[in-house]
């Protein structure tokens, strides 16, 4: 029961979007979760759900897209989550200090707008968090919000504050790299407090790296968590895909 818990499955990326799900199928992979986190992203996923059974979306705005959200946008988005069932979740959001230091309080104020939607709607957030970790655990704590810490990649004692926060891990392809510390610190959270997710096209996992990630690949990094956790690779996927259905409520659609 793989579930890709993030991608970006989009035409910007791909070209031929019905091959890549005939892919997924193929590799075994059940269901996957899009993301849309600017204007033109969540409409296309938005689209996409409304063609293919398979396909669940998170949408909202990145943290890069500061400058361009406005509050009737803010109201869109929140229109638009309660309009589509498959609409699954609120995110990416969240906060990214890596290129970009002098906003901090914009991107602060569009991840709070978010997360009140995420409260009020009682619909789980994704995580964007980079060179942000204080300030996005100290934003998340005013919020009676649960999801998904996207693209974890930090240190047991951030897990641990996450996991007893009520978020599970998404876990992808850094895992698999060698020069990797992320193995470790799954090893010591174990199966009940993962996801797993491609981020495709970005981050593809060994032995694939550098190439154009996709949701197929996610079966390489079951695999790799299996050998972390010394179970088999059916065990992985059993239980991170029921962690996707809880946390992302999908059981109705199953």
């Amino acid at each position: 029961m793989l579930i890709d818990t993030h991608c970006h499955l989009s035409k910007d990326y791909y070209d031929d979007i019905a091959e890549i799900m005939k892919e997924n199928k193929a590799a075994g992979v059940f269901k996957i979760i899009v993301s849309g986190c600017d204007k033109k992203g969540i409409r296309e996923v938005l689209d996409l759900a409304s063609k293919y059974d398979d396909i669940f979306v998170t949408i909202g705005y990145h943290p890069e897209e500061v400058d361009t959200v406005s509050d009737i946008e803010i109201e869109e988005l929140k229109k638009s989550i309660k309009a589509n069932k498959k609409v699954v979740g609120l995110g990416e959001i969240g906060l990214d200090y890596y290129y970009v230091k002098d906003n901090k309080e914009k991107q602060k104020a569009l991840f709070e707008k978010q997360l009140k939607i995420a409260q009020e709607l009682k619909i789980p957030v994704v995580i964007h968090s980079r060179d942000a970790v204080k300030d996005t655990i100290d934003i998340l704590k005013k919020y009676k919000v649960k999801g998904v810490i996207h693209c974890f990649s930090g240190s047991l004692e951030v897990a641990e504050i996450y996991i007893k926060m009520g978020y599970k891990l998404g876990i992808g392809g850094i895992v698999t790299f060698k020069n990797s510390k992320l193995g470790e610190v799954v090893s010591k959270v174990g199966l009940d407090n993962i996801v797993l997710e491609t981020d495709s096209p970005y981050l593809a996992p060994e032995p694939f790296r550098g190439k154009t990630n996709s949701s197929k690949y996610l079966k390489n990094i079951a695999e790799k968590i299996a050998e972390i956790c010394s179970v088999n690779v059916d065990e992985v996927s059993i239980k991170t895909g029921q962690n996707a259905i809880d946390v992302f409520d999908l059981q109705a659609f199953l």
